[in-house]
C-alpha cells in the first residue's frame, strides 16, 4: 500500500485480506493451527485472531481519533502518554489473543472478520478528505505500525500493514 492509500485502496486491502484469511481457515488443519507460529509465543490459531484483532481495536480506535483530533493539543498528548504502560500494554495483548482465540476460533473469527470489515467500510464511506485528514498523537511504542502522530486514514490503514506483517509469521503448511 502506498504511503497514504486512497479509500479504494483501504477497501480492496481489506477484501483481500479478508480472502486470505478465509483461505487459511479452510485450508489449516487442527495440527497447522496448534502449531507454533514464526517468531511470536502464539500458535498459529492464536496469531490468526491476534491478525483479525487488529481490525476490531481500528473499529474501536476511530471514534477516539475523531473525538481528540477536534480537542485542544493536551488531550492527545495524554493519550500518547501512554507509551509509558507499554510493558503492561504488550502483557494484555499477548494474553488477551490467547484467551479470545478460544472464543473467536477458526470457526468463529472469519465472520468476526466480515463483520469488523463491512463494519470499517460504511464508516470509511462516510468520511470525508477533511475527516480522514485529522491527527493525534498516538502511542508509538505499542506497535511497530503505530507513528508518534496518526491520521484518520492513517489509522485505517494500520490493521493491514498489521495484518501482512503477522502473516508473514505463520508457520502455516503451503
Amino acid at each position: 500500500m502506498e504511503l497514504t492509500p486512497t479509500k479504494e485502496q483501504l477497501l480492496a486491502e481489506y477484501g483481500r485480506t479478508r480472502l486470505e484469511l478465509q483461505a487459511w481457515l479452510e485450508k489449516a488443519t487442527a495440527e497447522d493451527l496448534r502449531r507454533r507460529s514464526n517468531g511470536t509465543k502464539w500458535t498459529n490459531e492464536e496469531l490468526l485472531f491476534h491478525m483479525v484483532f487488529g481490525y476490531m481495536v481500528v473499529r474501536a480506535l476511530l471514534p477516539l481519533v475523531h473525538l481528540i483530533s477536534r480537542l485542544p493539543r493536551p488531550f492527545g498528548k495524554g493519550f500518547a502518554a501512554l507509551n509509558a504502560v507499554t510493558g503492561p500494554f504488550n502483557v494484555v495483548n499477548y494474553w488477551g489473543s490467547r484467551a479470545a482465540s478460544t472464543f473467536y476460533n477458526r470457526r468463529r473469527m472469519g465472520r468476526k472478520m466480515d463483520i469488523t470489515i463491512a463494519s470499517l467500510a460504511r464508516r470509511l464511506d462516510r468520511e470525508t478528505p477533511v475527516s480522514l485528514a485529522r491527527s493525534m498523537p498516538f502511542p508509538d511504542r505499542w506497535d511497530p505500525f503505530f507513528a508518534s502522530r496518526m491520521t484518520v486514514n492513517d489509522v485505517y490503514a494500520y490493521p493491514t500493514l498489521h495484518f501482512d506483517f503477522h502473516a508473514r509469521q505463520l508457520s502455516l503448511e503451503e
